[in-house]
């Protein structure tokens, strides 16, 4: 203990634990404990009512008790501090109470609105009017259009009576194998924009469908002029994608006027129309022949949407996608479907079950915005837009092929559709360059690259019959129709096999290089020339 100009020190050693309760006691209640002794300091009044009890002592319960009779002696006193007004002026009147209320049941304060100008008035009228448009909650609907279509040939039926759509009757495949296209035979124009979709007619491959960012959906001839054939006008916004039944006689469409419809391919006619308020980013119909009349749709809602074409109501709804859907493929003999979206997943579905049974999200994974089957329907090809294309089966486990990576296209931010040719040899993808990329199936390497567009190659579909035929689209308004076959004059011809019998000779001159020694003779040269 020392002295000090203001008083007596002392020294004294206490934990951080009751110092802070001593602190924050003496603060609430007014009072501390002495840690010199067992005397306390502060207002003995408030020690007794409390029994010398810290803040850490006193049961919440009667914290709480003593907060509410203090709260409730305050608003006495504020009471009492209110000036009386005189009886003339009746306390009970509607300006008193909204002037003095402070019960919850009271009257609330009403605002008077003043007068809207004239130009607040228009925006008003116009903001209504939109709002009508879109639907109710400011939830747009489907935009509608008017539907036609426009017949470019000579006549829709011949002299025999056959529809224009029917396949030739030589239509037939000549070969099992098929083979990668060297060049450009034939190009399609008619869309004023890009080209987002193609799909050839199944099966048979004599007419091409494709679907345009101009909002129109043309049908192409392939074998004989090469013309379009029809045109169908429908949607008020560009076509996202396109699927032909399994016979090909209708087909779907689907627009980002938040439509979905349903079309004759024959006469141009759409027989239904679907929407729920979002954009389809891909439409299927089941491909089990007895299921023509399901239609399942991806949507910007992060949902799988499916219809009964027949009776025109959704039947089930899948979501549990965290971002708009991409792709819907179905495997395993059609009994399940699987699905990608931009939440960077891939999910597998039982068909008619909104539940997932396989639920497939790595870390690495990117979005993969285009899925296709392998022919043996054991592998799915998927496009990842971290510039390769991805393998995974598609029996019970859904397992990523970690043998199998197909690289070397630029696909980043692009929806480049991926596919298979007939027999599973090769595997085709366009890229954002304009090329259409050829890797082989077995050793995963490039086999040929072909420049075929001067924007995105978005599409590429090989030819369901001719093998050596591929048929791609891209932004640049064109169809490109790519083949092996080597279009030219006789001469032309007559040095291609002048080249094949060069190859030939070569051939044999080589192998007698390899097996001359073994053959008995000292020298390739002695075997090869023995008259010298």
């Amino acid at each position: 203990m020392r002295n000090h100009k203001l008083g007596s020190v002392e020294d004294a050693s206490i934990g951080s634990f009751g110092f802070d309760e001593q602190y924050n006691t003496f603060h609430k209640y007014g009072y501390a404990a002495d840690p010199s002794g067992m005397h306390y300091v502060g207002d003995v009044e408030a020690l007794k009512q409390n029994d010398g009890l810290s803040v850490y002592n006193i049961p919440q319960s009667e914290q709480k008790r003593r907060k509410i009779e203090k709260n409730r002696e305050e608003r006495e006193g504020e009471e009492k501090k209110e000036e009386i007004e005189p009886e003339a002026e009746n306390p009970a009147t509607e300006a008193w109470l909204m002037k003095n209320r402070k019960s919850p049941w009271s009257r609330k304060k009403e605002v008077v609105q003043g007068e809207l100008t004239e130009e607040q008035k228009k925006y008003a009228e116009d903001h209504a009017k939109k709002k009508e448009e879109k639907g109710q909650q400011g939830e747009a609907k489907g935009e509608h259009y008017a539907d036609k279509s426009t017949f470019h040939g000579k006549e829709e039926k011949d002299y025999q009576g056959r529809s224009w759509i029917e396949a030739p009757k030589d239509a037939k495949a000549n070969n099992d194998h098929c083979y990668i296209p060297k060049r450009l035979v034939h190009t399609w124009s008619g869309h004023t924009k890009g080209v987002s979709a193609i799909r050839f007619f199944p099966k048979q491959g004599h007419l091409l469908l494709s679907a345009g960012m101009d909002c129109k959906v043309k049908i192409w001839d392939v074998y004989n002029s090469g013309k379009c054939m029809r045109t169908y006008m429908g949607h008020a916004k560009a076509v996202r994608d396109i699927c032909f039944s399994n016979d090909g006689s209708k087909f779907l469409t689907a627009g980002y006027d938040k439509n979905i419809k349903y079309w004759d391919t024959e006469t141009g006619q759409v027989i239904s129309t679907f929407s729920t308020g979002k954009i389809p980013y891909v439409v299927k119909l089941n491909p089990d022949d007895d299921k023509q009349n399901i239609l399942l749709a991806g949507m910007s809602d992060k949902k799988i949407v499916q219809w009964d074409i027949n009776t025109g109501e959704i039947t089930q709804e899948y979501d549990q996608h965290l971002g708009a859907v991409n792709t819907i493929t179905f495997v395993d003999n059609n009994r399940r479907f699987v699905t990608s979206s931009d939440d960077k997943s891939l999910r597998v579905w039982e068909f008619g079950i909104p539940v997932v049974i396989k639920y497939i999200s790595e870390p690495h994974m990117h979005s993969m915005p285009s899925i296709s089957v392998h022919p043996n329907g054991n592998w799915l090809a998927a496009q990842s837009l971290d510039n390769q294309i991805l393998i995974y089966s598609t029996r019970e486990r859904f397992q990523l092929n970690k043998k199998k990576r197909f690289a070397g296209h630029i696909v980043a931010g692009y929806a480049c559709q991926v596919n298979f040719s007939p027999d599973g040899r090769f595997v085709m993808s366009g890229d954002g360059e304009g090329k259409c990329w050829f890797w082989d199936w077995k050793s995963c390497k490039v086999f040929r690259t072909l420049k075929c567009h001067n924007g995105v190659c978005i599409g590429a579909e090989w030819h369901p019959l001719e093998q050596s035929k591929v048929a791609t689209c891209g932004w640049d308004g064109l169809i490109k129709y790519c083949c092996i076959i080597v279009v030219g004059t006789k001469t032309s011809r007559r040095h291609h096999g002048e080249r094949e019998s060069r190859r030939r000779r070569n051939h044999g001159l080589a192998w007698a290089i390899r097996n001359a020694s073994s053959l008995g003779y000292k020298t390739p040269f002695e075997f090869c020339f023995p008259l010298f």
